[in-house]
């Protein structure tokens, strides 16, 4: 009756070969894959050096100018606009303002490439359903999955830098925007549909004129979960190397900097707060616009 006692599992030497084999498989593909694999990502690379190297030399007034801008571009709302601008300058007086410029460079990069990876996904998760039926565990998977998990094969494959940093962060964050993509789309009233059927539009025309636009509140929902998404990712990712605020919470936990960790933080919710406001009033204006459009 020791069965009932002890779980039936794979003994040690079992496992360890298991898991031997595993990894000499994933060791084998860097070593043979690896010099491709960082070649393919250089553009990437290139593209968050540029946006670091803008927003970290350009002048900080100006930063804070074109800042301000798009938050009343976006929410039209002076109270959000003077809280980014007040955070922003409590955040220089408190000598962060690089290592936030950083942080804000790699949000903007990651963002921009989860858009261009899960808007496509997204929209084709809505046209097929079985395409939705092999995408959606994925993306259970990438949600569940610890966020500690995601640095160990891009570091084995890219070894330790930003790009690495910026894959983990990527996979990490995509996911809100593939599913409200889809979702978005699919809510779309099929009345309207049915509409611009009957005046000879074609799929694409039908995708670009109607079920985007309409979908557009939604998939910025999507956008803002994104944005949360990558900025709690970038904390965890300056253990391989991803420079700005994260580095110095890493640094202040390691060492036991209460101070340095308390005002990085901060400086992390504050920007958080900043994105979060500013799309989400973006959303909002959106939904309005439509619905007086379309009501």
């Amino acid at each position: 009756m020791t069965w009932l006692d002890r779980f039936p599992a794979l003994g040690t030497e079992q496992l360890s070969a298991l898991r031997r084999f595993i990894d000499g498989a994933f060791r084998a593909f860097t070593r043979e894959h690896g010099q491709a694999m960082e070649q393919l990502f250089e553009p990437l690379r290139q593209f968050l050096l540029a946006s670091e190297r803008l927003l970290t030399q350009t002048p900080w007034p100006v930063v804070v100018g074109v800042i301000a801008v798009v938050a009343w571009m976006a929410s039209r709302n002076w109270k959000i606009v003077l809280g980014a601008i007040l955070s922003l300058l409590v955040i220089g007086w408190l000598g962060m303002w690089d290592d936030t410029m950083k942080t804000i460079s790699m949000i903007f990069v990651s963002t921009v490439v989860a858009l261009v990876v899960g808007l496509p996904i997204g929209i084709l998760m809505s046209r097929w359903d079985r395409m939705q039926r092999i995408v959606n565990p994925a993306l259970d998977v990438m949600q569940t999955m610890p966020s500690f998990v995601y640095l160990i094969p891009v570091v084995m494959l890219l070894g330790i830098g930003r790009v690495p940093g910026l894959i983990a962060v990527v996979i990490y964050a995509v996911a809100p925007v593939i599913r409200f993509t889809n979702l978005g789309i699919r809510l779309v009233d099929k009345d309207l549909l049915e509409a611009a059927d009957a005046f000879g539009s074609s799929a694409w025309q039908k995708m670009r004129q109607v079920q985007l636009p309409l979908a557009l509140p939604t998939i910025m929902a999507g956008i803002n979960q994104t944005i949360m998404l990558a900025l709690s990712m970038v904390v965890i990712a300056s253990m391989i190397g991803v420079q700005g605020l994260g580095q110095p919470v890493l640094k202040a936990i390691s060492n036991q900097y209460f101070t340095m960790g308390i005002l990085n933080g901060m400086a992390i919710v504050a920007i958080a707060i900043i994105f979060d406001r500013v799309s989400q009033a973006y959303g909002k204006r959106l939904q309005k616009h439509l619905e007086v459009v379309h009501g």
